[in-house]
């Protein structure tokens, strides 16, 4: 671990503390009626392997794909050579939370590309992102969890509707050397994309991505601190992830 960046993530931490201290869960809880991505016919299985009133304990069995619920994409899932979870450096798991609100926009237009100019507009704001930041966008398309129609929002033709990162936004936030972006979608690129252009440049940057975040509306734009943890899934492209907020 880098001595440098550690300090700065140690002080923001601390900063994140002083005054008092909120703690936030920005995950679903994982079940089998969850919106998986078009196309997945099998996500989630759960089975009793023990039951307390026969067995003297309770346990079960688990089934499930790597990227349903909130989860975490590892640079692995598209990028070769990338890491896996179990890879990702733990001082990357930890950062101060850059929020971009774009749910205004969303209203208007489904299929939203969040511009450069709006990160270099909170700059304006907030202070240049400091490397380690995590980045989110708030769509606002976690207040149609878990309906699965409304939140994948999917046309007559197939494509879903829901609004991402632009390449471009995506190329300056790794000029910052941010650990990772999020959103409260589906994707981080927008629904409509064919070619997934930012889960090319994102991951293969080595950053990595979480996706289907409970709602963000209790994050400040600035100020909050997120512990994101995954499951270490050994050799996994991703996997299931709680994602915390320490809140000023």
């Amino acid at each position: 671990m880098d001595h440098h960046f550690s300090e700065s993530l140690a002080n923001a931490f601390a900063r994140s503390l002083a005054g008092g201290t909120r703690l936030a869960d920005l995950s679903h809880a994982i079940n089998e009626n969850l919106p998986p991505w078009p196309g997945d016919a099998k996500s989630f299985e759960a089975r009793p392997n023990g039951i307390l009133e026969r067995d003297g304990y309770f346990s079960r069995s688990f089934w499930m794909l790597e990227h349903y619920g909130t989860h975490i994409d590892a640079p692995a899932h598209f990028a070769k050579g990338g890491a896996t979870v179990d890879q990702i450096p733990v001082e990357r798991l930890f950062g101060p939370a850059v929020v971009l609100n774009v749910t205004a926009e969303a209203q208007h237009n489904l299929d939203y590309l969040l511009p450069a100019e709006r990160i270099e507009d909170w700059e304006r704001r907030h202070g240049q992102i400091p490397p380690g930041a995590i980045v989110l966008l708030r769509t606002g398309c976690a207040e149609r969890w878990p309906d699965a129609d409304r939140y994948r929002n999917i046309d007559s033709s197939g494509s879903m509707h829901f609004p991402g990162f632009s390449v471009e936004a995506v190329h300056l936030l790794i000029t910052r050397g941010v650990s990772g972006i999020g959103a409260d979608a589906m994707s981080v690129d927008c629904g409509a994309s064919k070619t997934y252009d930012v889960h090319e440049l994102a991951l293969g940057a080595g950053l990595y991505q979480l996706e289907n975040l409970a709602d963000l509306q209790i994050l400040p734009e600035s100020g909050a601190f997120l512990i994101v943890a995954p499951i270490k899934l050994e050799g996994g492209s991703g996997g299931a992830c709680r994602v915390f907020a320490v809140l000023p």
